[in-house]
């Protein structure tokens, strides 16, 4: 995890936000989420890459809504009434990732947090900084930057 406060260094635990991509559970550091909402009034972009879905106005800011789905090389998400962007707010512009559905807010800690194994390696791999074990389930740590330095070198 490249990018820690000094909250969570000290304490050694990061709080990621869980979603769902098709089957894949995946996370997210807390502190990178500006807001999770379930505005889907998106105005389709011409001649964007197929991942990015469009625009939406959210409170006067434009905003780039990206299928997550599609952009990690999985199913494209689905519109359902459990479908949320998730805005992420980096230094350029504000960028939603649209998900199947949001689950929990897990801490984690850092000793814990594996690397990502092999098999996600490839096109997919680089956007995840690693793993995350709990009890029943695994999940894969979503790297923001890389998919967000990405984003804008396509654009």
């Amino acid at each position: 995890m490249d990018r820690l406060t000094d909250h969570t260094k000290k304490n050694k635990i990061v709080e990621l936000v869980t979603f769902h991509v098709g089957k894949a559970l995946c996370g997210m550091d807390i502190l990178t989420v500006q807001e999770i909402n379930k505005n889907m009034n998106i105005t389709y972009v011409p001649q964007s890459q197929d991942y990015v879905l469009g625009v939406l106005n959210l409170r006067g800011k434009i905003v780039s809504i990206i299928d997550l789905g599609r952009k990690l090389g999985l199913s494209p998400v689905k519109f359902t009434e459990n479908s949320r962007n998730i805005i992420v707010n980096p230094k350029t512009e504000h960028i939603g990732f649209l998900v199947d559905r949001i689950s929990d807010v897990i801490p984690a800690e850092l000793d814990k947090i594996e690397s990502p194994p092999t098999n996600i390696s490839g096109v997919q791999g680089k956007f995840f900084e690693g793993v995350f074990k709990t009890e029943d389930s695994l999940i894969g740590i979503l790297n923001v930057e890389e998919v967000l330095i990405e984003e804008e070198e396509e654009l």
